[in-house]
């Protein structure tokens, strides 16, 4: 009788453990990450954009999408989108929670960043409700060689915001917005390319990126995230190629400047704008390729939060949160 009791403590024990690591492993792409009082929120690329709660960055509770249905201002600008959001980005000034977001036809810069606001992120709160401001900037092929997605939005030391974001063709882009973050404070053809994989962005026919084709100009990066740590400002970005399941061969690259606007230089000094970029995480035996990432500072501690692609689970992308430390030459590296 007490083997066999001893036997079912194991079981049931085994079914909790395996729920757990369920709750732990979510599929995600593009994840960033903020925290609203006692709770984790968690947005990535879905259908309206997908959230997720957590009072622990371990155990995930799914909640409601954004979009129910897809803006009509995003189906008249993309006639194919289906509501199938990208890369969102999370922020919080003056009482009001920001999160950029990208529409996109795929593999083409017929693009938009668009922006949504909240006063809370609790989804019981009585004045939780999201206000969608619409395009912010477009990418139109054959007239704009940049694509506008993957935002992320970063404010300089007076406090001026600034968006980061581009993939593909002419490399990471930045823009200024105004004070209020609802629109572009420029021109776009006056905007900064802060990273490229082409040493010369003029070049015609640039290096194919680890023997694959070269596509959308083969300038393949994309994802930018700038983080302010002590005096400087780290450009973390992704290069090479995602999204491919088990062929995926995503990694993250960085660089660093005392200037919000650059220029990024790696640890050689190489400017990223000219193909610079130090390796910061690539895939390994467990994990075919890792990116996208975002960095959050919570409780004294800097987290890189991104996806990888789980080679245990036939390439499916996964959920990772890792803590950074930094060396005393001020670069960051995984724990």
């Amino acid at each position: 009788m007490r083997l066999l009791f001893s036997l079912s403590v194991l079981f049931f024990l085994s079914l909790h453990i395996r729920a757990q690591d369920l709750q732990q492993n979510i599929s995600v792409h593009d994840p960033v990450m903020i925290k609203h009082g006692d709770t984790y929120y968690l947005f990535s690329t879905g259908m309206g954009i997908s959230v997720w709660s957590s009072a622990d960055m371990k155990n995930w509770k799914k909640e409601n999408q954004i979009f129910s249905q897809a803006p009509q201002w995003a189906v008249d600008a993309i006639p194919s989108f289906k509501n199938h959001i990208w890369a969102p980005d999370i922020s919080y000034y003056k009482g009001t929670y920001y999160l950029y977001y990208s529409v996109s036809a795929f593999g083409k810069n017929t693009s938009c960043i668009a922006l949504a606001t909240n006063t809370t992120l609790n989804p019981v709160d009585k004045s939780f409700k999201w206000v969608d401001h619409g395009k912010i900037i477009q990418s139109i092929p054959g007239k704009t060689n940049w694509n506008a997605i993957d935002p992320n939005l970063i404010t300089d030391k007076k406090g001026e915001p600034y968006l980061a974001f581009g993939s593909f063709w002419n490399g990471l882009q930045l823009v200024k917005l105004h004070k209020n973050r609802l629109s572009i404070a420029q021109k776009p053809e006056d905007l900064i390319t802060i990273a490229s994989r082409k040493e010369n962005l003029n070049s015609a026919n640039p290096p194919s990126v680890d023997g694959n084709p070269v596509d959308a100009g083969g300038n393949a990066i994309e994802a930018p995230f700038i983080f302010k740590h002590g005096n400087y400002y780290y450009l973390f970005a992704s290069i090479d190629y995602c999204c491919k399941g088990v062929n995926s061969t995503y990694k993250m690259i960085m660089g660093k400047s005392s200037s919000l606007k650059g220029p990024y230089v790696d640890k050689d000094e190489k400017p990223m704008a000219k193909g610079g970029g130090t390796i910061l995480m690539k895939g390994d035996a467990n994990w075919y390729g890792v990116g996208h990432n975002a960095v959050c500072h919570f409780d004294g501690l800097d987290y890189l939060v991104f996806h990888g692609y789980d080679a245990s689970d036939n390439g499916k992308p996964k959920l990772r949160i890792e803590k950074l430390k930094w060396d005393n030459k001020g670069w960051p590296s995984v724990q």
